[in-house]
This record gives structure tokens, sequence and C-alpha cells, in this order.
């Protein structure tokens, strides 16, 4: 089974990772990345989520996101995998390009190779949960049924 690697936004499917700019547009509210999207999700406070959305670059939203000082949202560990869902299949539908590209990995097994993230990525020893990559597949499996 082929396997394929994916973390920096910048490398080989970069169009996978949560940094890469494209921008979606989900209830409304256009998110620069589904970065932002994800972590403004964390929270109910609505000027923590404008500060969140208002950031220029994933990398403050995400540590705007990763701030423990704000309070999160009651019941966001369980509904955390279904948040990120909705922001891949956002961005699958609304950019043609990284539908394509995910489609063009046939069934390969996706998985964000990382260190710094055992729970989204792979812990980068194939310890870690890869959820990202879970979902990119699934997302995948939706559109190959259309």
């Amino acid at each position: 089974m082929k396997v394929i690697h994916f973390y920096s936004e910048n490398a080989d499917y970069g169009c996978f990772s949560n940094f890469s700019l494209h921008p979606v547009v989900i209830e409304g509210v256009t998110y620069l990345t589904t970065e932002h999207y994800f972590q403004a999700q964390k929270f109910m406070d609505k000027k923590i989520i404008k500060k969140i959305i208002s950031a220029k670059k994933p990398i403050e939203a995400a540590k705007l996101g990763r701030n423990r000082d704000f309070p999160l949202r009651k019941g966001w560990e369980s509904m955390k995998d279904e948040v990120m869902l909705k922001a891949i299949r956002a961005k699958v539908e609304q950019h043609s390009e990284v539908k394509e590209i995910l489609l063009s990995t046939g069934n390969a097994i996706l998985v964000e190779r990382t260190e710094k993230d055992n729970y989204w990525g792979d812990g980068g020893d194939g310890s870690g949960k890869n959820r990202l990559g879970k979902i990119l597949m699934k997302v995948r499996d939706e559109w190959n049924a259309n």
C-alpha cells in the first residue's frame, strides 16, 4: 500500500496542511485557512473568535487557539474531529485543485508526518493517531463514492 506523507504547506501535498492558503467559507464566514476555522471553533467568546479569524497568518491563529488563558468551549474534545471534517470538506469542495490532488492519491494512505503532534499527525514515528490523514482519506472516499 502506498503511503503519502505531508506536513509543510510548501512541500509536496502541502495543500493538505491546515496552514495552506486556501480560504474557506463556512456558514457565511470567510476563514483565511482551515487552521483559522478550526482554532476559532474552540471558543464561544466572540472577541477571541474575531481575533483568531483576523490573524494574518495560520501560525498566529494556531497560537491564539492554543492559548489556555482563553476558556475552551464546553465539549470541545468530543467535537473536534467533526469540526476538522467540516473544515476539510469545505476546503476540498471550494478548491478544485485541492480536490484534484486529493483524488490523485488513489487509495494511498495519507499521513501527516510530524513530531509535533500525536493526535492530528503521526508523532514523527508512526505512533500518533494521524487523525488529519484519516479525515482526508474519508473525504477522498466520499468524493470517490459520488
